[in-house]
């Protein structure tokens, strides 16, 4: 995939994955009735859904940030896929198979995006010796 095509990809799935986890961060945070409910149906408590609408702006503002704190974009992306990850699990113990469909869809834009991520930019982890 030629850097062009690549930059469109990673663009597009990051905005559509920031807006996914922005709004469910807004709709944490405002105590949006339906994101509630079913946030604590899943055994999540209050402050724990505080902490997730927090976590996932400022998320959303770092991986918004074009060649930006890449180290910490690496992180954004883990939280992201624990979420996500999370999110499924709790669904499918608790409500059924049925509910896990968004996560499903979450974690195939997030996937794309951090795909696209590491083909942009090659991240260098070599040790520097030098004194």
């Amino acid at each position: 995939m030629k850097t062009k095509s690549a930059q469109y990809v990673f663009w597009t799935s990051t905005i559509l994955i920031s807006l996914w986890f922005g709004a469910s961060g807004f709709f944490e945070l405002t105590e949006n009735e339906l994101i509630w409910n079913i946030t604590q149906h899943l055994g999540y408590p209050a402050h724990f859904i505080y902490l997730l609408g927090v976590l996932k702006i400022l998320g959303v503002l770092i991986l918004l940030l074009p060649n930006r704190l890449l180290r910490l974009k690496e992180w954004v992306y883990a939280g992201i896929f624990f979420d996500i990850l999370f999110a499924f699990v709790s669904k499918l113990t608790v409500i059924g198979l049925s509910s896990t469909v968004d996560t499903i869809i979450a974690f195939t834009i997030a996937f794309t995006s951090y795909l696209m991520f590491r083909k942009l930019y090659n991240a260098s982890y070599a040790i520097n010796t030098a004194k």
